[in-house]
């Protein structure tokens, strides 16, 4: 048979191989390192039998899908760990994330961080053991049997939502069996490293009606020094944590009269203005007209563009003169009332329309985090309407403009491309005309994307952007969508060149996703250390003595006049304090002025990077200053 391999090579190899057996072909080392395979896209174990021509890959540590395959057998070990230690513990599930894996588990009694120890010594047995990981296959009634005599309430409540006949499978290590779809590693013996991490409460599926359970979170690594970067690297994400630098910095606040509602202080307003004031000259610069839409608008607009029947668990509803309503949480609907309000012809097309939209979402508490996951956040949002001849090209010019944000941050991203979801609307052919559109623009810009199926927006397929931080984290902000059918509940048209009017196709689009959450993560990234243009306070002038004084309010005063941020500490306190509070105030520029200053006209500077750069004229450092904010150095 013919296995294409993932260079697009093609082996020929006699049927009835395992995976494994056609990675030993290929290298000994590839197979010793090879967790598990994918067979035409679908990740398998290593002793999946391949039997016809297909696509193969051999998944390492190396690759996301691997070491999802990896983490997850690891949650298996530590439910096994878990029923030998504490046999009457019900086991609910335990996947793989990003960084790590957890275990939900209903325990007769409470557990803490104090006994992960032996939790872990536990495991250790479990790997030195080198338990085989068998995948055995049963029909529903078999495994609900099983469970049944398990006492695993939780298995048998996954079960019961699974229909009857379904092929079920189970993954046995030692005498312990879990209800798993897999796939997973050969042998509980592969499992090199691991850590046990912290202890926290989750609903039973997610739902606050449901049992409280005990969450494990933990990681695993191949190599010990990779576990201990990212134990490095936590401790490093503690201390950008945006929340903590939030309070310091004076950014903003969170307040119990308001969960999930973020007040943004004086200093963060100007670092929130600071990147409006960017994005609105960019915006500007590439042709867009800038709106506003109302916050309130009433159920009708919702039903006809989809949300109330696809979204409004997540809306907050109020009633306005006998008027069912809802607080906008999404620009779009009124963005189409907007376009409405003028006839259009193809001559206008396309018609990039953008809005800084406050809009509201009713998250659960649990869930609500700092800046990243909140109630209220303003969307940077636009949307495009356009000719179908116009896709192409206005999907580029957005990905460009994205790469030319991200890129003034210092930004790294991966790009994702989200097909039809299972809760969706419109036709098959017209999902099928826009993937296929956006993926002929990434194509053509010769850009490197994912494919995540079925992850779209219920009205269309959409490209995600993906940012990687100083600190190697990923954080999906950027958003592009083509939308065939919300333009056809709202009957949006032109006038075409023949005359006959015609509907527009339209693109939503979000570069910075959420200020909000935006702000979240450059203050992590940057450590609270903005670069000048951003900097809430830009320069702290630092008279050494009341002598000194009036010459520092003259320094202000003319940097003041240059749109320079800046103040003067008065304080009767050594110059030396002012400098370490400034410092950790995280100011770019300190300028410092005692009586020599004054009898040369000169200014001393200190850089918050580069400490002491010396003496200068006061019309070189704004000059200096200046051609930094002005070329946004980051």
């Amino acid at each position: 048979m013919k296995i294409t391999l993932k260079d697009g090579s093609v082996i020929e190899v006699k049927k009835g191989l395992s995976a494994y057996e056609i990675a030993q072909s290929i290298s000994e080392g590839l197979a010793r390192n090879a967790l598990a395979a994918k067979v035409n896209g679908e990740t398998v174990d290593l002793a999946t039998v391949i039997d016809k021509d297909c696509s193969l890959e051999i998944l390492t540590f190396k690759d996301e899908d691997g070491r999802k395959v990896y983490r997850h057998t690891a949650a298996h070990v530590l439910a096994q760990a878990i029923k030998n230690l504490y046999p009457t513990t019900k086991l609910a599930i335990g996947p793989a994330t990003n960084d790590g894996f957890y275990y939900d588990f209903d325990f007769a009694s409470p557990i803490s961080i104090s006994d992960f120890e032996k939790i872990e010594k536990e495991m250790k047995n479990i790997i030195k053991a080198d338990f085989p990981l068998e995948r055995i296959e049963v029909t529903k009634e078999q495994a609900e049997e099983m469970m049944r005599g398990f006492d695993e309430p939780y298995k048998l409540e996954i079960l019961s939502d699974l229909p009857k006949g379904e092929k079920i499978t189970l993954y046995k290590q030692g005498q312990f069996h879990d209800l798993c779809r897999g796939p997973h590693l050969s042998s509980t013996g592969k499992i090199k490293c691991f850590k046990l991490m912290s202890i926290a409460g989750a609903y039973w599926r997610g739902n606050e009606k449901n049992k409280m359970l005990t969450r494990i979170y933990a990681t695993a690594y191949d190599k010990k020094s990779e576990m201990d970067a990212y134990f490095q690297m936590l401790e490093e994400a503690k201390k950008r944590d945006h929340t903590k630098l939030g309070k310091e910095l004076g950014l903003f606040a969170l307040m119990n009269e308001g969960k999930g509602f973020p007040f943004f202080l004086p200093n963060g307003m100007a670092l929130k203005n600071a990147l409006v004031d960017y994005w609105r000259d960019l915006h500007r610069k590439e042709g867009y007209v800038e709106i506003q839409t109302p916050i309130i608008l009433n159920r009708t607009l919702w039903e006809n563009s989809g949300h109330w029947d696809h979204y409004k668990d997540n809306m907050y509803t109020t009633k306005i003169d006998d008027d069912d309503c809802a607080v906008k949480p999404m620009n779009c609907p009124g963005c189409m009332l907007v376009y409405k309000l003028t006839p259009h012809s193809y001559k206008d097309l396309p018609l990039r329309m953008a809005e800084m939209g406050l809009v509201h979402r009713h998250e659960k508490s649990g869930q609500l985090h700092g800046l990243f996951r909140v109630r209220c956040f303003t969307q940077d949002d636009a949307h495009i309407f356009m000719l179908p001849e116009q896709i192409t090209e206005e999907i580029k010019s957005v990905v460009r403009l994205t790469d030319k944000i991200y890129s003034r941050f210092g930004f790294k991203y991966k790009v994702e491309l989200s097909t039809r979801p299972e809760n969706s609307m419109g036709s098959e052919e017209d999902w099928e005309t826009a993937t296929a559109a956006l993926k002929k623009a990434l194509e053509e810009m010769k850009l490197d994307y994912e494919l995540n199926e079925g992850d779209g927006a219920f009205y269309g397929p959409k490209i995600d952007f993906h940012l990687e931080d100083s600190l190697g984290r990923t954080w999906q902000c950027g958003t592009i969508q083509l939308d065939f059918q919300m333009p056809q509940r709202f009957n949006l048209e032109y006038v075409g060149e023949d005359g006959q009017k015609h509907r527009p196709i339209m693109i939503h689009r979000a570069i910075f996703g959420s200020i909000e959450r935006f702000i979240g993560i450059l203050i992590e990234h940057y450590a609270g250390n903005f670069p000048v243009w951003l900097a809430p306070m830009q320069v702290k002038i630092l008279p050494i003595t009341d002598r000194v004084a009036e010459y520092a309010e003259k320094i202000e005063a003319e940097l003041k006049s240059a749109d320079i941020k800046c103040t003067v500490d008065l304080r009767n306190e050594k110059v030396g304090y002012k400098i370490r509070e400034a410092q950790l105030e995280k100011v770019p520029y300190m300028v410092v002025v005692g009586d020599k200053e004054v009898e040369n006209g000169m200014i001393a500077v200190r850089s918050r990077k580069d400490g002491d750069i010396g003496t200068m004229t006061l019309a070189e450092f704004k000059s200096k200053i200046s051609d930094e904010i002005d070329k946004k150095a980051n």
